[in-house]
């Protein structure tokens, strides 16, 4: 039996030049998170050392104007209207006492052209104490809903999450 061969064409091998692809191809954007720490006293708890549960709602407060503050606009937009807290709600996972530190992380979600979500979580030492969330509406001066301008937007989806993370 005669085997039938055929010749293959020969390819000349070239080198590949590498084209440099930025790293923000390969992983989605990180969203920023803000961060603010609270100190815990004696007047924060009952006989027993526990810290008031309405503390945290308080803590809300104090860490979303400090965001604003800090992230957005430190005039709070008043020229052009007023935030207003449409919704809050807190859920504790664990006690918290005083002299703790509690850590609180502050960022967005279902964000629209009128309003936005926060999302707070309190840690201590790393630990997961409280979860909380607030929707944010924006009104005019005259107190009718109003779209946010757009380098706000901007600011505030810097900070967004998907619900969930």
């Amino acid at each position: 039996m005669s085997a039938i061969l055929t010749q293959r064409p020969v390819v000349q091998e070239t080198e590949i030049e590498a084209i440099p692809f930025p790293l923000t191809y390969l992983r989605p954007r990180q969203p920023k998170t803000f961060h603010h720490s609270i100190d815990v006293y004696l007047k924060d708890s009952n006989a027993t050392g526990n810290i008031y549960f309405a503390r945290h709602f308080e803590w809300q407060g104090i860490c979303r104007e400090r965001w604003f503050f800090e992230c957005i606009s430190a005039d709070m937009l008043q020229s052009l209207g007023v935030f207003i807290t449409k919704e809050a709600q807190q859920q504790y996972v664990c006690e918290t006492f005083a002299f703790q530190k509690i850590a609180c992380e502050v960022n967005t979600f279902a964000i629209k052209q009128c309003s936005f979500s926060l999302a707070f979580r309190f840690l201590v030492e790393g630990k997961l104490v409280a979860t909380g969330q607030q929707q944010i509406v924006f009104a005019n001066k005259e107190k009718r809903i109003s779209r946010l301008p757009e380098h706000i937007l901007e600011k505030i989806r810097q900070y967004e999450i998907e619900m969930g993370e």
